[in-house]
């Protein structure tokens, strides 16, 4: 997919239409210290108490194939205010392989 690099979109945070330059963020490693992360630790027994937890007590399944994967992920674009210098995300991810920024 081809976009250009600059676009005229809507500032948020000046409330008007201004150039945006378009950037492209690359993923971040899981922060472990995430209330989800310490959410699903605790279900599955290894931040809990003794006892029979059931299905949690068992230690987490980390090998396992995915089935049915997407060939495409989802791009995060982030839009940088020429007017401003602040950035926002884009509302909904565009599914494509690959983004050429023309």
């Amino acid at each position: 997919m081809k976009k250009p690099k600059v676009i005229n979109r809507y500032c948020p945070f000046c409330k008007k239409h201004y150039e945006h330059k378009i950037v492209q963020s690359k993923k971040k490693a899981a922060s472990s210290l995430t209330y989800g992360s310490k959410h699903r630790a605790r279900k599955r027994g290894r931040a809990r108490g003794t006892g029979n937890l059931g299905r949690y007590s068992k230690p987490a399944v980390t090998k396992f194939k995915m089935t049915g994967k997407k060939a495409t992920k989802k791009l995060d674009l982030r839009f940088e205010c020429k007017n401003c210098k602040k950035s926002h995300v884009q509302k909904a991810g565009i599914r494509t392989k690959r983004l050429e920024l023309i």
